[in-house]
């Protein structure tokens, strides 16, 4: 499966210094499912495909990595707070540390799609004063995402 990061890449921009987790915490299938659910849809099936075929590359890192990372890690996070084995799905606990409470990971949850969304509009920004560079790209494919939901809700192209 091809994606637009790696997951150290992922793991290295969304995640702080001290936040240590291995590569292995996020598999290509959560990348794949975070660009088809927030960077398809805003620009497009076909650019999509040629960044994967390696085109663009400075596009891909300067641009839409962390986006992509971040919204990887919004996908991600709410398995990294329980735990699943033999006694069943569990919150962890230990004597120095406690799980966040619902608020906190609703916070968290928020900022990192505020993160993301913001600089995957920085992005989007970019491609439409840069259209003459980038032919695959459809600004009628962006969209906004409000609740989860996508909504369309752009213009088509013009010229």
């Amino acid at each position: 499966m091809k994606t637009l990061i790696t997951s150290l890449q992922a793991l290295k921009l969304a995640f702080g210094a001290d936040e240590i987790l291995p590569p292995e915490t996020i598999a290509e299938a959560d990348i794949a499912a975070a660009e088809e659910r927030w960077i398809v849809p805003a620009i497009g099936r076909r650019l999509h495909d040629k960044l994967l075929a390696d085109a663009y590359p400075e596009l891909r890192t300067d641009y839409l990595a962390a986006p992509v990372a971040l919204y990887t890690r919004t996908l991600v996070q709410p398995r990294l707070n329980i735990r699943t084995d033999r006694s069943g799905t569990v919150a962890p606990k230990s004597s120095y540390a406690q799980p966040a409470d619902d608020e906190a990971l609703r916070r968290l949850r928020r900022q990192l799609l505020l993160q993301a969304r913001t600089l995957l509009a920085r992005a989007t920004e970019y491609l439409d004063a840069h259209t003459a560079f980038f032919p695959e790209y459809e600004p009628t494919a962006r969209c906004s995402i409000g609740g989860g939901l996508i909504l369309t809700d752009y213009g088509k192209r013009t010229d």
